[in-house]
């Protein structure tokens, strides 16, 4: 004889394995394409990716963007160094972590003077990383940003 498993509790589990795989998919990395630039405006769209250059004074590759790269009033998402280096006004640049201090999910646009991370819409500053809205109640981490010659070296 089988035990008697009621079928409420055979439903639970069942619903509870599938908000879980939901729950996953939800943190899972978003598609990272690049937006359209828009010639450096700071309205619109103006993610870009970051070329991963070696120069930049001894830097790791990776961990530098050229100055010409990041638009003011937006700025870049270094795919291969976990950083956003932005420029808020003209020639003062800012580097942040793009992990996002909610659910831990990359950053993935720059738009309108505001960091996003679509995983759940929260949105950060490009000023100084603050959390402007969305879940994220924290900023993100800032990280140093040095210029050499016609390159960002971030640390």
């Amino acid at each position: 004889m089988s035990p008697d498993v009621p079928r409420r509790s055979l439903f639970a589990a069942g619903m509870g394995l599938t908000l879980a795989g939901l729950g996953l998919a939800a943190c899972s990395s978003p598609d990272t394409s690049t937006g359209s630039g828009n010639g450096g405006s700071g309205t619109g769209t103006t993610t870009k990716a970051a070329p991963s250059t070696g120069s930049g004074g001894g830097a790791a590759a990776g961990n530098s963007v050229k100055v010409a790269d990041v638009p003011v009033g937006g700025g870049v998402i270094m795919q291969t160094a976990n950083f956003v280096v932005t420029q808020p006004t003209a020639g003062t640049f800012r580097a942040f972590s793009s992990v996002c201090t909610h659910e831990g999910c990359p950053v993935s646009a720059i738009q309108n003077g505001q960091i996003i991370c679509t995983c759940h819409n929260s949105r950060f500053s490009i000023k100084d990383g603050s959390a402007i809205s969305g879940p994220a109640r924290r900023a993100l981490g800032a990280a140093k940003v040095t210029q050499s010659g016609d390159s960002l070296v971030v640390s």
